[in-house]
């Protein structure tokens, strides 16, 4: 019998870890899962744990890389402008019904590098479409949802490319166990430590009410201004139906909502954007009145714009947040071309949709009331970095006074 490169205690410590802090399942709630095929072993244990948390009933989905791959080959043009629409629809009644969401990444993120740019705009923009109101449930914050991650060997082999197969795989699990705290002896109690940190720098944001964050840095000189009424979160929170939960494990992060009409100034990316397959890098962007009117990128650039073009909120952002520089997804020195994970390690900007959640009362304010405020709506939300060990931040209060945020990419 062959060793696998993958320790299975702490792949069970993951699945614990999923049902029990990142979900918080309750008894007899039900549980849609999707994966990647490779994810199944992570996948059977979740399943596992959800069943012994007294879950309801659990049922999973998964994508195939090469039957992905086979539609891009194979497939006639048409083909490109379609969704599964029913499939969408039935997750978004299981949402209404109170059904718990978690998904598992772990896919190639290079698999569309060689397909063609327009095609994988089209089926994004058509998948975006469809799964709108399945996602509106869960960027509403409606119910208890979480993202874990798998060491998919083809994702490890990006990572990894001059390493065999299996010491990529297991370079890539012991990073995704350690940045998901699983490497500890007690990984329930080690998520309620880190919880109470982030809630205790969310509080102290919350108290200031800043009107605005003002980024400086090399290449970068922008303020932000906040939505009217916004709310800082991070770890874990509560969702509209009572349960306390971590949407994505792992987490360094404290965010917030824009105003999505006050965003004015320039901004360069400090790491590189994995994104539908290609690697955008070195993004430049300037904002006017909350809008991005010019942008660029020295690698990927044709895919940005596309990007930006999907729909009018794509334009401006829908989210902000702050991670400090010696953050240990940062310390790792690791690109993981994973958004879950490369957003952990700098501060970052959202382009595209808000989260209602980060408003006082978000859960009894209309989409009109959360426009009026400053949120912005769209049918992308992707997060890029743009914080660095050379970044300050300044919170601006009302009255144009400035508080220091952030030296040197550090809590200051």
């Amino acid at each position: 019998m062959t060793e696998t490169p993958i320790d299975p205690v702490k792949l069970e410590k993951l699945a614990e870890v999923a049902v029990k802090v990142g979900l918080q399942l309750q008894e007899n709630q039900d549980l849609v899962i999707t994966a990647p095929f490779a994810a199944a072993p992570l996948v059977r244990l979740i399943i596992k744990h959800a069943y012994l948390a007294g879950g309801g009933l659990v049922s999973a989905f998964y994508n195939d890389e090469e039957a992905t791959l086979a539609r891009y080959r194979y497939g006639s043009d048409k083909n490109f402008d379609k969704a599964a629409t029913w499939l969408y629809e039935g997750m978004a009644k299981a949402y209404e019904a109170g059904t718990a969401r978690l998904a598992i990444s772990g896919d190639n993120p290079m698999l569309l590098a060689n397909e063609d740019p327009a095609k994988v705009a089209r089926a994004n923009r058509a998948m975006s479409v469809a799964y709108k109101p399945a996602l509106e449930k869960i960027s509403n914050f409606d119910i208890n949802w979480n993202i874990v991650s798998y060491p998919n060997p083809s994702w490890a082999k990006q990572m990894f490319p001059g390493l065999p197969e299996d010491e990529a795989v297991k370079k890539l699990a012991d990073a995704i166990f350690a940045a998901s705290r699983v490497d500890r002896d007690d990984p329930v109690a080690a998520w309620k430590e880190h919880n109470a940190n982030l809630a205790k720098r969310s509080k102290w944001l919350n108290d200031k009410r800043f009107a605005a964050l003002h980024f400086t840095g090399p290449g970068t000189d922008l303020t932000v201004g906040l939505a009217d009424g916004h709310e800082w979160h991070g770890g874990a929170s509560t969702a509209k139906n009572g349960v306390t939960c971590n949407p994505n494990i792992p987490t360094e992060e404290v965010f917030t909502t824009p105003h999505a009409r006050k965003v004015d100034g320039y901004v360069r990316s400090t790491k590189p954007l994995s994104h539908q397959g290609t690697l955008i890098d070195n993004i430049e962007v300037r904002f006017e009145q909350g809008r991005i009117v010019e942008a660029k990128a020295t690698k990927g650039e044709a895919v940005l714009l596309k990007v930006l073009d999907t729909d009018e909120g794509a334009r401006r952002i829908g989210e902000v947040a702050l991670v400090p520089h010696s953050s240990p997804i940062s310390a790792s020195g690791l690109l993981f071309y994973n958004t879950l994970f490369d957003e952990n390690a700098a501060c970052h900007i959202a382009l595209g949709q808000c989260y209602s959640k980060c408003f006082v009362d978000g859960a009894n304010l209309t989409q009109d009331q959360i426009k009026a405020q400053g949120g912005n709506s769209s049918l992308i939300h992707i997060d890029w970095m743009i914080g660095s060990g050379e970044i300050d931040i300044d919170g601006v209060a009302a009255d144009g006074s400035k508080v220091p945020v952030f030296r040197k990419g550090e809590w200051a």
